[in-house]
């Protein structure tokens, strides 16, 4: 009969071994996939939204070219991340040919965790003589006025109130502004 027992017993150490590893191993695998994918920490994502053209003056002269006008754009941060995002104030630059032409500035906010931030920002635009005059001129009598925009926000995740790491977003925008129809085309952010 002792024989019987032990093998009985023997089984039932097996089998209680075997259950602690499975146990250990689905912990391992559980573990492995929430550092994998809650506790990466990704870049957010600037973008510049709608963006809608007020106050339009051209003024087409040889001997002096230029152009003024406000623009109204809707400013989106994607956080993607399972932490809030809180940025600094940042400057976003509107250019036109790499002339810097006008300047904003983005308060700091703070994106909350996967979901994305919306605020309005108006930028004053003008040429002012800073441009090149005969790249401005056949633009401006082309009737399309082509800009680009650029932003850096610079802050944290921060992951549980425990975890902060230093992230930026950056914003490269171009569009063209038809002068005719006082409109915002071909708005292009990477």
């Amino acid at each position: 009969m002792k024989t019987g027992n032990q093998s009985s017993q023997r089984k039932r150490n097996f089998k209680c071994w075997a259950y602690i590893v499975a146990g250990v191993i689905a912990h391992t695998i559980i573990i492995l996939l929430f550092v994998l994918l809650v506790l990466r920490i990704r870049n957010p994502k600037v973008r510049l939204g709608g963006v809608t053209v007020e106050n339009l003056k051209v003024s087409s002269s040889s001997s002096s070219p230029s152009f003024s006008m406000n623009l109204n754009a809707l400013v989106t941060v994607k956080n993607t991340n399972f932490g809030h995002f809180k940025f600094k104030n940042t400057t976003l630059t509107i250019s036109y040919k790499d002339t810097p032409v006008g300047e904003a500035t983005i308060v700091q906010a703070r994106a909350r965790a996967r979901s994305t931030k919306k605020f309005n920002v108006t930028i004053s635009v003008s040429s002012n003589n800073k441009v090149p005059r005969n790249s401005l001129s056949s633009d401006i009598d082309s009737g399309v006025i082509s800009l680009s925009s650029h932003a850096k926000l610079e802050g944290k995740v921060h992951l549980f109130k425990v975890i902060k790491k230093k992230k930026s977003a950056e914003m490269n925008c171009n569009m063209d502004v038809n002068t005719s129809l006082k409109q915002i085309q071909n708005l292009k952010c990477k």
